[in-house]
C-alpha cells in the first residue's frame, strides 16, 4: 500500500472505527450494570437466581458478544496503520489480531447458554453429590467451633442452624457439580482463553509498533502493552481506559491533536531521552552562541 492509499483507507475508516470503539465500550459495560445484580452468596442461591433470571442472563452474553465483536474494528485499525509504516510488522499476525475478539464473542455466547444450562439442571434437581449429611455436618460443627459468632449471624443457634448449614453445603455441591458437568463449560473456557491470548498478543504487539513508528506516544503504547498482558490475567477490564483513549485518538478530540507519523503516513520515531536530552542541550548551546555573537565587543 502506498503512502496515498494508506492515508485514504486511515481517512475513510477513522470516523466508523471511534464510534465502533465507543459502541464496542457501551456494550461491555452495560453488559457488567446488567449483571450487577444476578448471583450473589453460595453457588446454589446463585443458580437459582440466574434460573430465574435467564432472560437477562441472555442479554449479558449477547452485550459481551456484540461488545468484543465491534473491538476487531479498532484492534485491526491499529495494526494496519502500523504495518503501514513498517515493514517489520509481520502480516501473517493479523488473522490472529482478528481472531481475539471473534473468540471472545463466541466465548460469550457460551458461557450464556452454559450458565442457563446449569442453573436449569440444579433447579429441576438432575445434578448429583457426593458429600453425605454427616460428613456436611460434621464439616458445619468445626466452622461453628472456629467462628462462632459468624455462624450465630448466618445460620443462628441450636441444633437446626447445624441442620440448615449441612442443607446449604448439600445444595451448594450440587450447584458446583452442575457447573463442572455442563457440557459446553468446557468448551466455552477453551474458547475464552484463546481469546484472551490472541488478545493479548495483538494488542500488546500492535501498540508496540505504532509506539515504535509515532503512532501512539510511549505511555499509551506501554499502556496499552500492558492491558494486553493483563488480560491474560482476567484483567481485560482495565482495557476500557485504552479503547477510550484510541476513540478518542481517531475522532480527533485528543489535546494536541494525533501524533505527527498519523499525517506524515510515514514513521516518525518518537526521541530516546537520550536523543531528546542532547536535542536540548544542542539549542540551549546554539541560543548560547548567538546571544555571543550580537553581544557587542568592548
Amino acid at each position: 500500500m502506498s503512502r496515498g492509499d494508506l492515508l485514504a483507507w486511515e481517512r475513510r475508516w477513522a470516523a466508523p472505527t471511534a464510534v465502533a470503539t465507543f459502541a464496542a465500550l457501551g456494550f461491555l459495560v452495560a453488559s457488567i450494570v446488567v449483571a450487577l445484580p444476578l448471583g450473589g452468596g453460595g453457588e446454589a442461591e446463585s443458580l437459582r437466581d440466574l434460573h430465574e433470571h435467564s432472560s437477562t442472563v441472555t442479554v449479558v452474553s449477547v452485550l459481551q458478544g456484540v461488545g468484543f465483536l465491534l473491538l476487531l474494528l479498532p484492534l485491526v485499525y491499529i495494526f494496519r496503520a502500523a504495518a503501514g509504516r513498517t515493514e517489520r510488522v509481520r502480516a501473517q499476525f493479523l488473522p490472529l489480531v482478528i481472531a481475539a475478539p471473534l473468540a471472545l464473542s463466541v466465548a460469550s455466547a457460551l458461557n450464556g447458554v452454559a450458565a442457563n444450562q446449569a442453573a436449569t439442571t440444579f433447579v429441576n434437581g438432575e445434578s448429583t453429590t457426593n458429600l453425605s449429611t454427616k460428613e456436611a455436618t460434621k464439616d458445619c460443627r468445626a466452622e461453628r467451633r472456629d467462628d462462632a459468632e459468624g455462624f450465630g449471624d448466618e445460620y443462628g443457634k441450636g441444633d437446626a442452624a447445624i441442620a440448615d448449614c449441612a442443607a446449604e453445603a448439600i445444595a451448594d455441591d450440587k450447584a458446583e457439580n452442575a457447573i463442572d458437568d455442563t457440557s459446553l463449560r468446557g468448551a466455552a473456557e477453551g474458547v475464552q482463553f484463546g481469546g484472551l491470548l490472541a488478545l493479548a498478543f495483538g494488542l500488546a504487539y500492535s501498540c508496540l509498533f505504532a509506539m515504535r513508528v509515532g503512532l501512539l506516544t510511549r505511555f499509551w503504547g506501554s499502556l496499552g502493552m500492558a492491558i494486553g498482558v493483563a488480560s491474560v490475567f482476567g484483567l481485560f477490564q482495565l482495557g476500557v481506559i485504552w479503547f477510550f483513549y484510541f476513540g478518542l485518538l481517531l475522532a480527533g478530540w485528543v489535546p494536541g491533536g494525533k501524533p505527527p507519523a498519523w499525517d506524515a503516513g510515514e514513521a516518525i520515531p518518537w526521541p530516546t531521552p537520550g536523543e531528546k536530552a542532547a536535542a536540548e542541550l544542542g539549542g540551549d548551546s546554539e541560543e548560547r552562541s548567538e546571544e555571543d555573537e550580537t553581544e557587542p565587543r568592548r
